[in-house]
Parts: C-alpha cells; sequence; structure tokens
C-alpha cells in the first residue's frame, strides 16, 4: 500500500471505530494488530509486543502513580478545606472575591497535586455551594471553577506534562517547569476577567450584606493553612529546578510529604491509604493501557511510512511555518473535544515533534503550546473532562447548559493565553533555560 493510503486507512478507521463508543486503549490497540496483520506482516506483530515491554520498563512513567497517589493523600487530608476558609477571609470582601480565591487555591492545588479533577470537584464542593448561597452568576461559578481546575495541566507537577515529555523524548524536568508561567499567566486573565465581570455587572457577584469585618489577627492566622502546602510545593518544584531531585524523586519526595500532611490533620486511617492506593491503580491503569495502545498505533503507523508521508506533505506546502504551527494547534483543539487528551498526546506527539523539529521551533515552547491547546479540550463542550466533574457536584437546581454557557469566556481567554504564549516564546522558557545556568 502507498503510504497516502496507509495514512487515510489508519485515520479514517481510528476515527470509524471512536463512533462506536469502544474504550480508546483497545481501539488504538485492536486497530494496530489489525492493520499489522491484513495490511504489513503477520510477523510484525513482535513490533507491538516490543512496544509493551517497553512501556512497562519506563522509569519516566513511574512518576505518574506517584503524583497520582500525592494528589489521592492530599485530596483526603482536609488541608483543601483550610486553605479555602483562609482565602475566603482575606478576599470575601473584594466584590468577586470568592471566585478570585478559588482561582488562587486552584493554583496553590496545581502546584500540589497536578490532577485537574482533584481541584474541579473539591471546589466544586467546596466553593460552588458558598458561592450560589452569595448570589453569585452561576455561569461565573461554574466557569470559574472548571477553568481555573485546569490549571493543573501546566502548573507542574502535571501528569500529562510528564506523558507529552515522555512521548516527545525531552526533559521531563524543564517541561514541568516550563508549565510555571503560563500556567501564571492564564490565573491572571481569570482573575482579570472576574474582576471585570464583578465591576460591570455587579448583581453576577454581589457583595456579602451580612459581611463582619474580620481582625487582620485572625486572617493572619488562618495563613497558617498555607505552610503544609508551600512546604510542599518547595520540596517538588525546588527540587526539580535546581537539579537536586529528577521528576520521579521528587514525586516519591511529595508522597512522603502528603503522608506527613495528611498525619498532621489526623487523617492518615487505613481506609484513606487503602482507598488511595485504589484510585491510584484505577487512574495509573488507565493512562498505561492508553500508552500502550497509542504507542503500538503510532510504530505501525511509522513502520508503514505513514509519518514520512505526512512529513513530506508539510515540506511541500509552500506556506510560513507559523500557519503549519496554527493549523496543528486548531487540529489539537478539535481533537481536545471528541478525544482524551492522554491519547491525544500519544497519538499526535509523534507525529507532530518531527514536524515541530523540522519547522525549528524550540519543542519545550511547543509542549507549552501543547498544553495549552489540552487545556482548552478539558473545558470544550460537549466532552471536556472538567463538564462532567462538575456535572458531579452540580446542585439539582442547575443544569448542564449553565455550565456549559459559564465555560465558553474562559475558553475564549485560553485561547488568548495560547496567543500569548505564541507571541512570546521567550517568556515561555525562560525558567527553562535558568536550569541549564
Amino acid at each position: 500500500m502507498s503510504s497516502t493510503a496507509i495514512l487515510i486507512l489508519m485515520f479514517g478507521g481510528l476515527t470509524l471505530f471512536m463512533l462506536t463508543g469502544l474504550p480508546i486503549a483497545f481501539v488504538l490497540g485492536g486497530l494496530s494488530l489489525l492493520i499489522t496483520v491484513l495490511f504489513w506482516n503477520p510477523q510484525a506483530v513482535i513490533i507491538l509486543v516490543l512496544q509493551i515491554f517497553d512501556t512497562m520498563k519506563s522509569e519516566a512513567l513511574l512518576a505518574i502513580p506517584l503524583y497520582i497517589l500525592m494528589a489521592a493523600l492530599l485530596s483526603r487530608s482536609g488541608v483543601i478545606e483550610k486553605l479555602y476558609r483562609a482565602m475566603e477571609l482575606w478576599f470575601g470582601r473584594l466584590r468577586g472575591g470568592l471566585a478570585v480565591g478559588t482561582v488562587v487555591i486552584c493554583v496553590i492545588m496545581a502546584a500540589m497535586t497536578g490532577v485537574v479533577g482533584a481541584a474541579v470537584t473539591a471546589m466544586g464542593m467546596l466553593a460552588l455551594p458558598e458561592m450560589l448561597r452569595r448570589k453569585y452568576s452561576p455561569e461565573l461559578a461554574t466557569g470559574t471553577i472548571c477553568a481555573a481546575g485546569t490549571l493543573g495541566i501546566l502548573i507542574p507537577p502535571s501528569v500529562l506534562t510528564i506523558v507529552y515529555a515522555v512521548t516527545a523524548q525531552v526533559s521531563i524536568g524543564k517541561m514541568l517547569i516550563a508549565g510555571i508561567v503560563p500556567g501564571l499567566v492564564l490565573a491572571a486573565l481569570y482573575i482579570l476577567y472576574i474582576l471585570l465581570v464583578a465591576w460591570l455587572k455587579p448583581g453576577a457577584a454581589p457583595l456579602r450584606e451580612d459581611y463582619a469585618p474580620v481582625p487582620l489577627r485572625q486572617r493572619l492566622s488562618a495563613l497558617k493553612a498555607l505552610v503544609l502546602p508551600g512546604l510542599l510545593i518547595l520540596l517538588i518544584l525546588g527540587s526539580i529546578f535546581f537539579g537536586i531531585a529528577t521528576p520521579t524523586e521528587a514525586a516519591a519526595v511529595g508522597v512522603f510529604g502528603a503522608l506527613i500532611a495528611t498525619a498532621l490533620e489526623k487523617k492518615l486511617t487505613v481506609d484513606a491509604l487503602v482507598s488511595a492506593a485504589a484510585d491510584t491503580g484505577k487512574a495509573t491503569a488507565m493512562i498505561l493501557w492508553i500508552t500502550i495502545g497509542a504507542k503500538a498505533y503510532v510504530a505501525i503507523f511509522t513502520g508503514l511510512g505513514g509519518a514520512d508521508s505526512l512529513l513530506g506533505l508539510i515540506k511541500s506546502l509552500e506556506v510560513g511555518p507559523y500557519v503549519i504551527l496554527a493549523v496543528m494547534l486548531l487540529i489539537l483543539i478539535f481533537l481536545g473535544t471528541v478525544l482524551d487528551e492522554i491519547g491525544i498526546i500519544l497519538l499526535t506527539v509523534p507525529v507532530f515533534i518531527p514536524i515541530v523539529k523540522f519547522l525549528g521551533f524550540d519543542e519545550i515552547w511547543f509542549g507549552v503550546l501543547y498544553a495549552i491547546t489540552i487545556q482548552m479540550g478539558y473545558i470544550s463542550p460537549p466532552f471536556g473532562y472538567t463538564l462532567f466533574y462538575m456535572k458531579g457536584v452540580l446542585p439539582k437546581a442547575l443544569h448542564m447548559g449553565i455550565v456549559y454557557r459559564g465555560i465558553v469566556p474562559f475558553f475564549l481567554l485560553q485561547g488568548v493565553g495560547l496567543l500569548i504564549a505564541m507571541a512570546f516564546p521567550g517568556l515561555m522558557t525562560i525558567l527553562p533555560r535558568l536550569m541549564e545556568n
């Protein structure tokens, strides 16, 4: 078969099977096996077996279950509840302050856990009822939580960033640190939007009428809630940035810190450990199955000449490199509306990275752009993950239409963040460059 026919067959087959609703891991693995036997050589099935062994012995992937376990422990520790109470004391008098405080907490949670579901679920249970009780616009409240909760994709330690770095074969440490600046830029955009809405539409974020001024001493005392998260963030990010530990070693340190934090909050019970371990096992198994299926698919796609055909097509186009970059990012945003984000990374990164190298772009910078598009996929209707996390904690009086309407402005803000990251590549990669010195 010609390489063009391979392109059509593999992408067409993937699209067809995905429409059946089958799990993506088995679609990728099964399609790879089918195409290998029918259109290549039955003996080439050994390639699929080698991909499985290559995945299972990867030390870099060991960081994934550790970070997930850390997130699972912290979600049971009670640290997040104390953080929210502290933010409420500091931002409660500001118009739109609860929403601003929610963004700040999500930034802290992102730097502690890197797991989106934990942040969205926790804020959906803590912040959403309080904002609704204060007569906040339901659209603003749900949109804020959904968007801010996805900051864990950029701000390290991010599981998705690790998957990208392993797949793209770039430094995991540099890729993790590179997410800090764009993550803070997006958080700043969210806060500015919230304050603007609160100023233009006071009814969307009203002040609390019965609010009693809180003494400064009490507010300062509440900041004790930041001590444990701050130490944990310092241990993880500091050890990676200064080269003291690898990302995997930093993950192990993070788990140890999460155990201490949970113990200090007197929440370290056998039931908590068992449930955290069970959640970690389920999430890790899902990621590894998708990884195995995607690596098999990409290996067969490359072996049959599909990757070379695509790269040759790109080289033949008489357009500027930024046009090609924009097309790739638009493809990623579109895929984010229908596919699992880990599947998107594992499928497209091996195809896109040679194109990025050919165009002369920095791979770490492209990784930042990639992560922002994944964020956009996480909140884009109809299948954005955060929308379903929010649905799980949504009061019965609210419906999903409110969530969809509320997320649109934040989706556009993420688009603005993507344009900023494209326009200022040096700003996005300043911290990874400092790691080299």
